[in-house]
């Protein structure tokens, strides 16, 4: 299921008209083309593009809402298993790249 497929029990999309979350997509999916993206503000944006709550992209991913909350406040330590679970309505895969000299 995508982030942004209705269904009849979702909650109603707040915030963002359609055209703003596509461009917040394109954003998305461009920085991180990029490499410009840390983890947690994707999943961030991710969740704001899907116009849902921290504990309704939860359970919409299928994580407890505690392990969401927690790792965009920087505290959570989140397994590789909930990330992949975290990024897939988005296609969206953990990688590896080399850190950037500053």
């Amino acid at each position: 299921m995508k982030a942004d497929d209705h269904a009849s029990t979702a909650p109603k999309k707040r915030g963002m008209s359609k055209d703003a979350r596509a461009a917040l997509r394109a954003e998305l999916y461009a920085r991180t083309e990029r490499g410009d993206l840390d983890l947690r503000e994707a999943v961030k944006m991710m969740r704001k593009i899907a116009g849902r709550s921290q504990a309704e992209y939860a359970r919409l991913v299928g994580v407890s809402p505690r392990v969401l909350i927690e790792f965009e406040r920087g505290i959570g330590n989140p397994t590789l298993k909930t990330m992949e679970k975290i990024l897939a309505p988005f296609a969206l895969e953990l990688t590896l790249r080399r850190q950037r000299t500053r």
